[in-house]
């Protein structure tokens, strides 16, 4: 049987804590699309949309993320258990407060990839 290649590396930190999901992913390229996606989400892009996060990540096109969101066999519910636990893990029973800001901001113009004008109010 052959081996799977290892995933890409990106930067470190986001190795490490997306590495405690790594066994969600039955293959190598849905693993490196979810790092990927978190290297896009930490990183000062202005607009995250995915053909800007494949580009700061180096891939040809944002095809590769469209599919890892959209097909990929990834269960949300086991990443949630893990996501909780982990959180758990480092609070350690210490209270917390949640704060959930639903407000937004209005849409601007139309330079937003994927999006329309929406009513937030």
């Amino acid at each position: 049987m052959v081996q799977p290649r290892p995933a890409a590396p990106t930067v470190k930190f986001v190795d490490e804590y997306c590495q405690w999901y790594k066994n969600l992913f039955p293959d190598v390229r849905s693993f490196e699309a979810f790092k990927y996606l978190h290297v896009g989400c930490v990183s000062d892009l202005k607009r995250k949309t995915l053909p800007e996060i494949a580009k700061i990540v180096g891939l040809d096109n944002q095809q590769g993320l469209h599919h890892f969101l959209t097909k990929s066999p990834w269960d949300i519910e086991k990443l949630r258990t893990i996501r909780l636990e982990l959180i758990l893990q480092v609070i350690k029973g210490r209270p917390i407060i949640l704060i959930i800001d639903e407000t937004g901001d209005r849409k601007k113009g139309k330079s937003t990839d994927y999006v329309k004008r929406q009513y937030i109010g």
